[in-house]
């Protein structure tokens, strides 16, 4: 007999990010409460080990950045709220650092499934590292998945966060390796005429479909 393929629904970028509501460490949260802030939701796979014990301490040290740029963290885990309750205090024990942002509490999966969480490869019982940066209008605008064997970069998730805010503010993108302060890639021409006037403007350009600026 062959082996039944189960499909993972992923959420699509620049659409609604999936509304939700949920049990959480700071009580009930609806993704619509945070509208007018960007949200990273982040999952992990589970309470009480190694790798997701040192993402938490390295979110929660991180949270004032994420504040600086108007970004609300919220964790989620398959976990019960009283397995997060007792990790929550557990780390302030060992770490002396207090976890800043709600945990969802998904024992039934509707939020991980939801967001394509569960990759049954991977595990059916567990969510994988994902990440979904939501907009302040509650736009998906990045999902970024990792293995279960592997910590996120927390600066590069803030770097993220700060290239997508620039490109909203100036209507710009960014380059390979872009941190704030460096150049921006401007949009490329969509006429001859553009494309000749662009040469000609105060540009820094490497040909007629690639020019950069300062902002």
């Amino acid at each position: 007999m062959e082996e039944q393929v189960k499909i993972v629904n992923l959420p699509r970028l620049n659409e609604p990010a999936p509304e939700f509501e949920a049990v959480t460490t700071f009580g009930k949260i609806k993704l619509s409460d945070f509208r007018g802030k960007w949200i990273v939701l982040f999952s992990h796979p589970s309470d009480f080990t190694p790798v997701c014990t040192t993402e938490f301490v390295a979110f929660s040290k991180a949270n004032d950045e994420f504040v600086k740029r108007n970004v609300q963290l919220i964790g989620l885990s398959i976990d019960s709220i009283f397995s997060h309750l007792a990790w929550v205090k557990n780390i302030e024990k060992n770490f002396g650092i207090k976890v800043p942002f709600p945990i969802i509490e998904d024992i039934d999966m509707k939020v991980a499934t939801l967001y394509g969480m569960v990759h049954p490869k991977a595990s059916s019982t567990q969510a994988v590292r994902a990440v979904f940066i939501i907009d302040d209008k509650g736009i998906l605008r990045a999902m970024i998945y990792y293995p279960q064997s592997n910590g996120r970069n927390i600066q590069e998730i803030i770097r993220l966060v700060d290239a997508l805010q620039t490109t909203d503010k100036y209507g710009v993108s960014t380059p390979a390796n872009w941190t704030p302060g460096e150049k921006v890639v401007v949009p490329p021409p969509k006429s001859q005429a553009d494309m000749e006037k662009r040469l000609t403007e105060d540009y820094e350009c490497v040909d007629w479909y690639l020019c950069f600026k300062k902002i």
